[in-house]
């Protein structure tokens, strides 16, 4: 009997004990290894490395390595002809993924080709200004035209395969379609209020030329 008593209370001290340690915060470590790793200067990547001096904290990848889930892009600048035979753009047309590419294009592209697609971008005049985004040619381009330049680039404007994912340089082609909608826009786009007007104008303009036919 008594062994068992002494097992008890062996066993409720040590959960008091347990219970008196778990509120506990151990705010300091008793001893540091290697305090120096621990507590090293925070350098912004685009820094200067002071053990490299001319060169950026940020080390380039590796030789021969590529970034996981990279899918490289086979076709050259040149190679406009192939990438638009052989690319479609994978994503929906819907709103949003419009506003997906809003934001990229406002993002990246506004400085050159300005909100509306105009080539009014910030930079103007002080540099040439980029064609129209909503001309003709542009709106007869396949969808894999417009991925391949901003991909590879074309004339003066640069690659942004860097700045923009692929996905998302299919959701600014949706945008660039949604610009070349608001400055042409089809019958289908407008307001019913604003058709009947347009009717409305274009008949009372037959009714005129008509009149003025039958008086001569």
């Amino acid at each position: 009997m008594r062994g068992t008593a002494d097992a008890i209370a062996a066993i409720l001290a040590a959960g008091a004990l347990i219970a008196s340690a778990s509120g506990c915060q151990k705010r300091q470590p008793a001893l540091e290894y290697m305090p120096n790793m621990a507590y090293g200067p925070r350098l912004a990547a685009q820094a200067e490395d002071p053990l490299r001096p001319g060169y950026s904290v940020e080390r380039p990848p590796v030789e021969g390595t590529v970034p996981r889930d990279l899918t490289p892009y086979r076709f050259a600048q040149a190679d406009t002809t192939q990438a638009m035979a052989a690319l479609v753009n994978p994503l929906p047309r819907t709103a949003e993924v419009i506003g997906r590419g809003q934001r990229v294009y406002m993002n990246t592209c506004v400085v050159c080709h300005g909100p509306r697609g105009d080539g009014q971008g910030y930079i103007e005049p002080l540099y040439p200004q980029p064609p129209l985004l909503f001309s003709d040619k542009v709106r007869n381009w396949p969808d894999a035209r417009i991925f391949h330049i901003i991909t590879r680039g074309q004339n003066l404007m640069p690659s942004y395969a860097s700045q923009i994912l692929p996905e998302d340089r299919w959701a600014v082609v949706h945008y660039v379609r949604a610009l070349q909608r608001a400055a042409r826009p089809l019958p289908q786009d407008l307001p019913a209020k604003a058709r009947a007007a347009g009717a409305a104008d274009s008949t009372a303009a037959a009714a005129d030329t008509t009149g003025r036919s039958a008086s001569r």
